[in-house]
């Protein structure tokens, strides 16, 4: 039997809200019954990816919109967080380990390496203006 569903939300972006990507897309993939660690993977490169919207398409200003956009298909599941902040000049460069634009001392350039790290895929497409679109994809395995 072919398993299909899909879900859509969107939110400022605001710190507070990380929170609610993390549960939002961990309820939705519930439904398939990930392994905990498979569930966790996912709720990390979600958080990253938000977190990165945040601090970096938008500065922190809070005053922009994040989407998240959740599918499965089989044993597949995708995630795509999509911001329309300032964007990516480069996206192979902002991808390699320990790069950020950040002057806080406190950002370690982690957060694309981390995604990979608990996904299957990682796509980043960007335009400088425009926004960012982060589309992640991982195999269940069932």
């Amino acid at each position: 039997m072919l398993k299909k569903n899909e879900m859509e939300i969107q939110f400022a972006s605001q710190s507070v809200n990380e929170g609610l990507a993390r549960t939002a897309v961990s309820a939705f993939f519930s439904q398939l019954d990930p392994t905990v660690e498979t569930l966790y993977d996912i709720k990390m490169a979600v958080s990253e990816a938000v977190t990165n919207c945040i601090i970096h398409a938008y500065e922190g200003n809070g005053e922009g919109k994040i989407t998240i956009k959740c599918a499965y298909e089989d044993d597949t599941i995708s995630v795509e967080i999509i911001d329309q902040g300032k964007g990516i000049a480069d996206v192979e460069e902002a991808m390699t380990a320990l790069y950020t634009t950040s002057d806080d001392e406190d950002r370690a350039g982690l957060g694309f390496t981390v995604m990979q790290s608990m996904m299957d895929e990682v796509f980043v497409e960007s335009k400088v203006g425009e926004g960012t679109s982060v589309k992640m994809k991982k195999s269940l395995g069932n």
